[in-house]
Protein backbone atom coordinates (compact mmCIF):
# COMPACT_ATOMS: atom_id res chain seq x y z
CA UNK A 1 0.00 0.00 0.00
CA UNK A 2 2.48 2.58 0.91
CA UNK A 3 4.89 1.74 -2.74
CA UNK A 4 1.45 2.23 -4.35
CA UNK A 5 0.62 5.53 -2.46
CA UNK A 6 4.27 6.81 -3.08
CA UNK A 7 4.11 5.96 -6.56
CA UNK A 8 1.24 8.17 -7.19
CA UNK A 9 2.73 11.45 -5.42
CA UNK A 10 2.38 14.12 -8.48
CA UNK A 11 0.25 12.58 -11.12
CA UNK A 12 -2.95 12.84 -12.60
CA UNK A 13 -4.32 10.09 -10.99
CA UNK A 14 -2.38 11.12 -7.56
CA UNK A 15 -4.36 13.96 -7.93
CA UNK A 16 -7.62 12.72 -7.90
CA UNK A 17 -7.72 10.13 -5.22
CA UNK A 18 -6.60 13.23 -3.60
CA UNK A 19 -9.56 15.12 -3.87
CA UNK A 20 -11.79 11.73 -3.21
CA UNK A 21 -9.68 11.40 0.40
CA UNK A 22 -10.64 15.12 1.24
CA UNK A 23 -14.19 15.02 0.27
CA UNK A 24 -14.50 11.46 2.64
CA UNK A 25 -12.32 13.27 5.29
CA UNK A 26 -14.74 16.32 5.33
CA UNK A 27 -17.53 13.99 5.92
CA UNK A 28 -15.28 11.98 8.92
CA UNK A 29 -14.48 15.18 10.21
CA UNK A 30 -18.47 16.51 10.39
CA UNK A 31 -18.95 13.07 11.99
CA UNK A 32 -16.03 13.12 14.37
CA UNK A 33 -16.77 16.96 15.61
CA UNK A 34 -20.50 15.93 16.06
CA UNK A 35 -19.68 12.83 18.73
CA UNK A 36 -17.53 14.96 20.06
CA UNK A 37 -20.29 17.88 21.03
CA UNK A 38 -22.80 15.19 21.40
CA UNK A 39 -24.41 14.00 24.86
CA UNK A 40 -21.28 13.98 26.96
CA UNK A 41 -19.38 16.47 27.32
CA UNK A 42 -16.53 17.11 24.76
CA UNK A 43 -13.44 16.94 27.31
CA UNK A 44 -14.67 13.72 28.45
CA UNK A 45 -15.93 12.99 24.13
CA UNK A 46 -12.58 13.83 23.52
CA UNK A 47 -10.27 11.96 26.68
CA UNK A 48 -12.64 8.79 25.41
CA UNK A 49 -11.25 9.09 21.62
CA UNK A 50 -8.07 10.26 22.55
CA UNK A 51 -6.95 6.78 24.34
CA UNK A 52 -8.81 4.71 21.88
CA UNK A 53 -7.22 5.36 19.06
CA UNK A 54 -4.16 5.65 21.16
CA UNK A 55 -4.51 1.82 22.60
CA UNK A 56 -5.36 0.82 18.55
CA UNK A 57 -2.65 2.92 17.24
CA UNK A 58 0.26 0.93 19.64
CA UNK A 59 0.84 -2.56 18.12
CA UNK A 60 0.58 -1.23 14.70
CA UNK A 61 3.12 1.75 15.42
CA UNK A 62 5.67 -0.93 17.24
CA UNK A 63 4.98 -3.71 15.41
CA UNK A 64 3.46 -3.26 11.68
CA UNK A 65 4.89 0.27 9.91
CA UNK A 66 8.31 0.57 9.65
CA UNK A 67 10.15 2.67 12.79
CA UNK A 68 10.73 6.62 12.18
CA UNK A 69 13.69 7.52 10.60
CA UNK A 70 15.80 9.80 13.63
CA UNK A 71 14.99 13.21 12.11
CA UNK A 72 11.40 12.14 12.46
CA UNK A 73 11.32 12.35 16.36
CA UNK A 74 11.41 16.62 16.55
CA UNK A 75 8.34 16.62 13.97
CA UNK A 76 6.68 14.37 16.23
CA UNK A 77 7.22 16.48 19.27
CA UNK A 78 6.30 19.22 17.51
CA UNK A 79 2.85 17.48 16.14
CA UNK A 80 2.22 16.68 19.68
CA UNK A 81 2.97 20.13 21.09
CA UNK A 82 0.50 21.49 18.04
CA UNK A 83 -2.30 19.25 18.52
CA UNK A 84 -2.35 19.41 22.30
CA UNK A 85 -2.69 23.22 21.93
CA UNK A 86 -5.33 22.73 18.92
CA UNK A 87 -7.67 20.35 21.38
CA UNK A 88 -7.61 22.76 24.28
CA UNK A 89 -8.87 25.28 22.21
CA UNK A 90 -11.54 23.18 20.36
CA UNK A 91 -12.66 21.98 23.99
CA UNK A 92 -13.02 25.63 25.66
CA UNK A 93 -14.75 26.66 22.26
CA UNK A 94 -17.28 23.63 21.92
CA UNK A 95 -17.95 23.82 25.91
CA UNK A 96 -18.54 27.72 25.80
CA UNK A 97 -20.93 27.90 22.32
CA UNK A 98 -23.25 25.99 20.09
CA UNK A 99 -21.91 23.41 17.64
CA UNK A 100 -23.96 24.67 14.53
CA UNK A 101 -22.41 28.31 15.38
CA UNK A 102 -18.84 27.69 16.49
CA UNK A 103 -17.95 24.96 13.83
CA UNK A 104 -18.67 26.79 10.85
CA UNK A 105 -16.34 29.54 12.10
CA UNK A 106 -13.50 26.89 13.06
CA UNK A 107 -13.52 25.41 9.45
CA UNK A 108 -13.45 28.83 7.71
CA UNK A 109 -10.29 30.03 9.47
CA UNK A 110 -8.79 27.20 9.29
CA UNK A 111 -8.56 27.01 5.52
CA UNK A 112 -7.93 30.69 4.68
CA UNK A 113 -4.97 30.47 6.96
CA UNK A 114 -3.52 27.05 5.34
CA UNK A 115 -3.65 28.49 1.83
CA UNK A 116 -1.47 31.41 3.13
CA UNK A 117 0.83 28.58 4.95
CA UNK A 118 0.87 26.33 2.29
CA UNK A 119 2.20 29.49 0.14
CA UNK A 120 5.07 30.17 2.49
CA UNK A 121 6.09 26.44 3.45
CA UNK A 122 5.36 24.58 0.08
CA UNK A 123 5.63 27.16 -2.37
CA UNK A 124 2.05 26.32 -3.60
CA UNK A 125 -0.01 29.79 -4.74
CA UNK A 126 -3.20 30.27 -5.43
CA UNK A 127 -4.51 31.29 -9.01
CA UNK A 128 -7.45 34.51 -8.90
CA UNK A 129 -9.77 31.66 -9.68
CA UNK A 130 -9.19 29.69 -6.87
CA UNK A 131 -8.62 32.53 -4.67
CA UNK A 132 -12.28 33.72 -5.51
CA UNK A 133 -13.35 30.02 -4.76
CA UNK A 134 -11.77 30.22 -1.26
CA UNK A 135 -13.83 33.91 -0.88
CA UNK A 136 -17.11 32.39 -2.02
CA UNK A 137 -16.45 29.32 0.26
CA UNK A 138 -15.36 31.02 3.17
CA UNK A 139 -18.66 33.82 2.66
CA UNK A 140 -20.90 30.52 2.45
CA UNK A 141 -18.86 29.32 6.24
CA UNK A 142 -19.25 32.54 7.60
CA UNK A 143 -22.97 33.01 6.72
CA UNK A 144 -23.83 29.87 7.92
CA UNK A 145 -22.33 30.99 11.17
CA UNK A 146 -24.21 34.08 11.24
CA UNK A 147 -27.55 32.73 10.86
CA UNK A 148 -26.90 29.82 13.35
CA UNK A 149 -25.92 32.83 15.78
CA UNK A 150 -29.28 34.30 15.00
CA UNK A 151 -31.73 31.18 15.28
CA UNK A 152 -30.33 30.41 18.64
CA UNK A 153 -31.81 30.83 21.97
CA UNK A 154 -29.51 29.32 24.30
CA UNK A 155 -25.93 30.15 25.14
CA UNK A 156 -26.19 33.24 23.91
CA UNK A 157 -24.25 35.27 26.88
CA UNK A 158 -21.21 33.10 26.01
CA UNK A 159 -21.24 33.61 22.17
CA UNK A 160 -18.65 36.44 22.21
CA UNK A 161 -15.90 34.47 23.82
CA UNK A 162 -16.58 31.08 22.22
CA UNK A 163 -16.59 32.84 19.05
CA UNK A 164 -13.35 34.55 19.57
CA UNK A 165 -11.90 30.91 20.42
CA UNK A 166 -13.30 29.30 17.70
CA UNK A 167 -11.12 31.91 15.37
CA UNK A 168 -8.02 30.68 17.43
CA UNK A 169 -9.07 27.21 17.05
CA UNK A 170 -9.46 27.49 13.50
CA UNK A 171 -6.08 29.43 13.23
CA UNK A 172 -4.55 26.01 15.25
CA UNK A 173 -6.17 23.71 12.72
CA UNK A 174 -4.45 25.85 10.29
CA UNK A 175 -1.25 25.22 11.55
CA UNK A 176 -1.50 21.79 12.19
CA UNK A 177 -2.42 21.01 8.73
CA UNK A 178 0.56 22.67 7.47
CA UNK A 179 2.97 21.64 9.72
CA UNK A 180 1.36 17.61 9.42
CA UNK A 181 1.45 17.91 5.67
CA UNK A 182 5.43 18.74 6.33
CA UNK A 183 5.53 15.91 8.37
CA UNK A 184 4.05 13.12 5.88
CA UNK A 185 6.08 14.35 3.06
CA UNK A 186 9.43 13.61 5.67
CA UNK A 187 9.03 10.28 6.09
CA UNK A 188 9.93 7.46 3.79
CA UNK A 189 6.39 6.17 4.71
CA UNK A 190 3.11 7.69 5.17
CA UNK A 191 1.46 5.37 6.79
CA UNK A 192 4.47 5.00 9.95
CA UNK A 193 3.96 9.05 10.42
CA UNK A 194 0.15 8.45 11.01
CA UNK A 195 0.71 5.06 13.19
CA UNK A 196 3.22 6.95 15.27
CA UNK A 197 1.24 10.42 15.07
CA UNK A 198 -1.73 8.63 16.67
CA UNK A 199 -0.06 6.66 19.54
CA UNK A 200 2.00 9.62 20.56
CA UNK A 201 -1.17 12.02 20.26
CA UNK A 202 -3.25 9.58 22.39
CA UNK A 203 -1.45 10.28 25.81
CA UNK A 204 -2.43 14.05 26.50
CA UNK A 205 -6.60 14.06 26.73
CA UNK A 206 -7.30 11.05 28.33
CA UNK A 207 -5.17 12.28 31.38
CA UNK A 208 -6.84 15.64 31.29
CA UNK A 209 -10.63 13.43 30.85
CA UNK A 210 -9.94 11.53 33.93
CA UNK A 211 -9.21 14.81 36.30
CA UNK A 212 -12.85 16.30 35.01
CA UNK A 213 -14.35 13.16 35.15
CA UNK A 214 -13.35 13.24 39.30
CA UNK A 215 -14.31 16.82 39.75
CA UNK A 216 -17.86 15.94 38.18
CA UNK A 217 -20.97 16.03 40.59
CA UNK A 218 -22.66 14.18 38.21
CA UNK A 219 -20.64 11.70 36.66
CA UNK A 220 -21.81 9.68 33.26
CA UNK A 221 -21.71 6.23 32.56
CA UNK A 222 -18.29 4.88 31.74
CA UNK A 223 -20.43 2.52 28.91
CA UNK A 224 -21.75 4.99 26.52
CA UNK A 225 -18.44 7.10 27.12
CA UNK A 226 -16.10 4.54 25.57
CA UNK A 227 -18.11 3.50 23.30
CA UNK A 228 -18.40 6.62 21.74
CA UNK A 229 -14.62 7.19 22.36
CA UNK A 230 -14.26 3.94 19.99
CA UNK A 231 -16.28 5.18 17.38
CA UNK A 232 -14.75 8.46 17.44
CA UNK A 233 -11.52 7.18 17.68
CA UNK A 234 -11.75 4.99 14.46
CA UNK A 235 -13.55 7.99 12.19
CA UNK A 236 -10.88 10.17 13.73
CA UNK A 237 -8.19 7.57 11.75
CA UNK A 238 -10.16 7.81 8.59
CA UNK A 239 -10.52 11.21 8.64
CA UNK A 240 -7.07 12.64 9.75
CA UNK A 241 -5.91 9.68 7.38
CA UNK A 242 -7.04 10.95 4.56
CA UNK A 243 -6.47 14.37 4.74
CA UNK A 244 -3.11 13.71 5.70
CA UNK A 245 -2.45 11.32 2.71
CA UNK A 246 -4.39 13.76 0.34
CA UNK A 247 -2.12 16.43 1.83
CA UNK A 248 1.23 13.68 0.47
CA UNK A 249 -0.43 13.44 -3.40
CA UNK A 250 -1.35 16.80 -4.35
CA UNK A 251 -1.54 20.78 -2.68
CA UNK A 252 -1.86 21.13 0.75
CA UNK A 253 -3.90 23.85 -0.02
CA UNK A 254 -6.29 22.83 -2.03
CA UNK A 255 -7.16 19.64 0.08
CA UNK A 256 -7.51 22.13 3.07
CA UNK A 257 -10.33 23.86 1.48
CA UNK A 258 -12.04 21.00 0.04
CA UNK A 259 -12.07 19.21 3.60
CA UNK A 260 -14.00 22.28 4.64
CA UNK A 261 -17.07 21.29 3.05
CA UNK A 262 -17.10 19.56 6.27
CA UNK A 263 -19.27 22.24 7.63
CA UNK A 264 -22.55 21.27 4.96
CA UNK A 265 -22.02 17.81 5.95
CA UNK A 266 -22.12 18.90 9.93
CA UNK A 267 -25.17 21.01 8.42
CA UNK A 268 -26.80 17.82 7.21
CA UNK A 269 -26.20 15.77 10.19
CA UNK A 270 -27.68 18.62 12.65
CA UNK A 271 -30.72 18.11 10.22
CA UNK A 272 -30.99 14.42 9.32
CA UNK A 273 -29.87 13.34 13.33
CA UNK A 274 -30.44 16.03 15.68
CA UNK A 275 -33.45 17.17 13.42
CA UNK A 276 -32.78 20.86 12.81
CA UNK A 277 -34.79 22.49 10.31
CA UNK A 278 -32.22 23.88 7.12
CA UNK A 279 -34.73 25.94 5.26
CA UNK A 280 -33.93 27.81 2.01
CA UNK A 281 -30.97 30.51 3.52
CA UNK A 282 -28.96 27.86 5.05
CA UNK A 283 -29.07 25.65 1.74
CA UNK A 284 -28.23 28.80 -0.45
CA UNK A 285 -25.56 28.97 2.07
CA UNK A 286 -24.81 25.37 1.85
CA UNK A 287 -24.77 25.45 -1.79
CA UNK A 288 -22.27 28.58 -1.84
CA UNK A 289 -19.36 26.48 0.31
CA UNK A 290 -20.25 23.56 -2.03
CA UNK A 291 -19.70 26.25 -4.86
CA UNK A 292 -16.70 27.54 -3.59
CA UNK A 293 -14.75 24.42 -3.57
CA UNK A 294 -15.58 23.58 -6.99
CA UNK A 295 -14.30 26.64 -8.05
CA UNK A 296 -11.20 26.16 -6.16
CA UNK A 297 -10.60 22.40 -7.67
CA UNK A 298 -11.74 23.78 -11.03
CA UNK A 299 -9.51 27.01 -11.24
CA UNK A 300 -6.38 24.81 -10.87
Amino acid sequence: MSDWIISLEGTDLGHQLALILAILAAILHALFGALQKGRHDPWLSRGAMDFCYGIIAAPIALFVVPWPEPHMWPIFIGAWVIHTLYKTAQGYTYSKGAYTVVYPVVRGTGPLFTVIGAGIVFGEHFNATQWLGVAVLISGIFGLAIYNLRTITVGRDTMVPALMLAVLTGSLVALYTTYDAYGIRATADPFTFLAWFFFIDGFVMPVVAVMRYRGLDVKPDLGPLMMRGLLGGIVAYFSFGFIMLATRLDNVGEAAVLRETSTVFAALIGWLVLKEKVGPRRLLLMALIALGAVIVEMGG
